[in-house]
C-alpha cells in the first residue's frame, strides 16, 4: 500500500512515514531515466499547467529524494506518469531534473512511454504504439517502435520550436564576450559553438566543457530574457549546449548539454529540435530533412523538421526527434521514517 509524500519528510518533524515509489528504469541513448508510475497520489491541480507549478512549488524534496544520493547521482533524471486533464491525451508526463522540474525533455518522453508500455499502463500494439502525452509545454505525440514485446525506439512529435536570437553577444567571466543562439525547444537553451570556446567535444574533456557550461548559464540567467509566447510561466534558460555541428547542410553534428553536476548522456532531445530550429533559421536545414545529433558518447537522435508554424506571431518549426530505448531495471524505492536523508544528500566531491 502505497504512502502519501509528507509535505516535507523530516525525522524531527515526527510526521514522517515509510514511502514506496515505483518505477521504470530506462535509458535513451545513454540518458537515464526514472519513470514513477504512481505518481498522481501526490500531485494536485485540474491542469497540467497548475500540475506542473504544483511540483514546482510543493514536491521539491520528491525530486531531490528520488535523484539526489543514496538513489540517484548527477546525471539521474526522473518522470512523473498522471492521469490526463485533456480528454486527447493518454497520460500527463511531468520531467524531473537536477535543475529542477522541467516543461518538456525529449530523452524522458522517450523513457516516459516506454515504461509505460513495458509496465502495461498503456497496451503494446506491435509495430508501432502511438501515445499522446500532455506536457507543460503542449501536447505531444510519440511513436514506439515495437517488436517481440518491448520498444526498440520512440519517435517524439515535439512541441514547436523556435529561435529567440543567433549569435547574441553574451559576456562570460573569463571568457569575455561569445556568440550565442538563444532558442527554444521544449525549454530555453543558450547554445554555443565549442570552437568559440577553444574545446573539443571529447569525453576527455568532460570536466572542461561542465565547467564552461555551467559559467555560460550563470551569465545566461543574469544576461539573457526569455519568456515563451503561450507559456509566460517558463521565462528562464534552463541550459546550455556546447555544439560543433557542419556548417553545410551534410554530415552529423555533435553537442553535450551541461546539466547541474554533469554532461547529459544523449544527444538531447529538446536541445536537438532547438538547434534544428536555429539551422532552419540560417538556411542550413530545410522542412523534410533529417539532421543526425552525436552525443558526449557518439549516442544519436535523429532529427527531423516536419513543418514550420507561427506561435503567437514567432516563427517555429514543427519537430521529430528518434532515439532507441533500454529498459534497465524495475524498483521500488523506499523513504525508511528513521533514514536521517529525507530527501536524500549530496557532496562536493562530485556534485555543483
Amino acid at each position: 500500500m502505497l504512502c502519501r509524500l509528507p509535505a516535507s519528510p523530516s525525522p524531527e518533524a515526527g510526521s514522517a512515514v515509510t514511502v514506496s515509489i515505483r518505477t521504470i528504469e530506462v535509458h535513451a541513448e545513454g540518458e537515464p531515466g526514472r519513470v514513477v508510475l504512481d505518481a498522481q497520489q501526490w500531485v494536485e491541480g485540474d491542469t497540467i499547467e497548475e500540475r506542473f507549478a504544483f511540483c514546482r512549488d510543493n514536491l521539491d524534496h520528491l525530486r531531490h529524494l528520488l535523484l539526489h544520493e543514496p538513489r540517484g547521482y548527477p546525471a539521474t533524471c526522473a518522470v512523473l506518469v498522471l492521469p490526463p486533464t485533456d480528454p486527447a491525451a493518454d497520460a500527463g508526463v511531468i520531467v524531473l531534473e537536477q535543475g529542477g522540474f522541467t516543461p518538456m525533455s525529449g530523452s524522458n518522453t522517450m523513457c516516459a512511454v516506454t515504461g509505460m508500455l513495458d509496465a502495461g499502463v498503456i497496451e503494446m500494439v506491435e509495430p508501432v504504439t502511438t501515445v499522446t502525452l500532455e506536457t507543460a509545454v503542449g501536447l505531444v505525440t510519440a511513436e514506439a517502435r515495437c517488436e517481440n514485446g518491448r520498444v526498440v525506439d520512440v519517435t517524439v512529435r515535439n512541441v514547436p520550436a523556435f529561435v529567440v536570437a543567433l549569435d547574441h553577444p553574451l559576456d562570460v567571466p573569463g571568457l569575455g564576450s561569445i556568440p550565442v543562439d538563444v532558442v527554444f525547444g521544449g525549454q530555453f537553451f543558450v547554445q554555443v559553438r565549442a570552437e568559440v570556446l577553444g574545446v573539443d567535444l571529447d569525453p576527455k574533456n568532460a570536466r572542461e566543457l561542465l565547467d564552461l557550461g555551467t559559467r555560460i548559464k550563470a551569465a545566461a540567467l543574469e544576461g539573457i530574457s526569455v519568456r515563451h509566447p503561450l507559456n509566460p510561466d517558463i521565462d528562464s534558460v534552463g541550459l546550455v549546449m556546447i555544439y560543433a555541428d557542419p556548417l553545410e547542410s551534410e554530415g552529423p553534428g555533435h553537442n553535450t548539454v551541461i546539466l547541474p553536476g554533469a554532461l547529459d548522456r544523449s544527444p538531447c532531445g529538446t536541445g536537438t529540435c532547438g538547434r534544428m530550429a536555429a539551422r532552419v533559421a540560417r538556411g542550413q536545414l530545410e522542412v523534410g530533412e533529417t539532421f543526425e545529433h552525436r552525443s558526449i558518447l557518439g549516442t544519436r537522435f535523429i532529427g527531423e523538421v516536419l513543418g514550420e508554424i507561427d506561435i503567437a506571431g514567432t516563427a517555429a518549426i514543427l519537430p521529430a526527434i528518434t532515439g532507441r530505448t533500454f529498459i534497465t531495471g524495475r524498483a521500488e524505492w523506499v523513504l525508511d521514517p528513521d533514514d536521517p536523508f529525507p530527501t536524500g544528500y549530496t557532496l562536493g566531491d562530485f556534485w555543483p
